[in-house]
């Protein structure tokens, strides 16, 4: 199974058109064993999404093998130091309690930038530590785009890289950074499928914030209907379709959302038909950068 499941919603109130809010745990528990039925292996998670790692560590089947992927602090300052890397192993251990098991398939750097300041590396050398404890399968980076893959890949030696792609955000295949990251061994998950859920709105739901680009949602979803297809189909069937893609992440409410894009994934679609649709803007595609008004639309 090429998905994954996403778990920020466990934690906090997430998503542009997430109406339900944080997922209430009777809830997190039937996601979980859905997942578990599905064969869905990996789940994602981090120090970050407010009490998602407790969250999973209470709802976790006993039997279930999922591979968990979690995340480091965000540090966001100039120059890193021995402290900085002990603050990582320390919040790492704390998720390792919180998520009730003794290691994990894989940690990410949460915030890729925290590498390229002095005393970045101290961050790198921590995980590695990590790992050679057998405490962590995988170490990696979540990113935003290709600038920082470049980087990583220059300094440093990595299992695994997190990245947004999504029939809108076409940016890392187009520069063919993802066919760079496959070269180097590197494992790749998709996150961002469904840009908050922004794919999957009517477009008559769409916040007044994305009106410059709203002809081409219009043309997309034209697009989406003639070819027979639902919006969940298209979206999740795109990056499913990409080769170079291991895993993709979706955030979900209820288990039936699971099911759900378990099912689109099984789509085959030609993924060259939706090159028309991508947007360079990065203030389009980038989550991070909306600026959205609430009770607006």
């Amino acid at each position: 199974m090429k998905i994954g499941l996403g778990t920020v919603q466990f934690g906090v109130d997430y998503g542009v058109s997430n109406k339900d809010g944080k997922t209430p745990a009777a809830e997190v528990a039937a996601i979980l064993a859905a997942a578990d039925e599905l064969k869905v292996r990996v789940l994602d998670t981090a120090s970050l999404y407010g009490d998602s790692e407790q969250v999973l560590g209470n709802c976790l089947p006993a039997a279930a093998g999922f591979d968990i992927v979690t995340k480091t602090p965000q540090f966001a300052k100039p120059v890193l130091d021995a402290d900085d890397a002990e603050r990582l192993q320390q919040v790492f251990h704390e998720s390792l309690t919180k998520l009730n098991c003794d290691s994990v398939y894989g940690l990410l750097i949460h915030r890729a930038d925290d590498l390229f300041v002095s005393g970045g590396e101290r961050l790198m050398a921590a995980l590695t530590g990590l790992k050679q404890q057998g405490l962590v399968a995988k170490i990696g980076v979540s990113v935003y785009d290709s600038a920082q893959i470049d980087q990583i890949l220059q300094r440093f030696d990595i299992d695994l890289v997190q990245l947004p792609i999504s029939v809108l955000d076409q940016r890392l295949l187009v520069s063919g950074h993802l066919q760079k990251l496959k070269s180097a061994g590197v494992e790749v998950h998709a996150r961002s499928v469904f840009l908050q859920g922004l794919l999957l709105m009517d477009v008559s739901e769409i916040p007044a914030y994305f009106a410059p680009v709203r002809h081409v949602l219009e043309s997309y979803h034209s697009f989406v209907r003639a070819r027979g297809l639902t919006p969940l189909q298209a979206a999740v069937g795109f990056v499913s379709g990409l080769t170079e893609i291991d895993q993709i992440i979706c955030g979900v409410n209820n288990a039936q959302q699971l099911r759900d894009i378990c099912d689109a994934a099984n789509v085959e679609l030609d993924c060259g038909e939706f090159a028309g649709f991508a947007i360079g803007a990065e203030a389009i595609v980038n989550p991070a950068l909306w600026r959205l008004e609430p009770g607006k639309s």
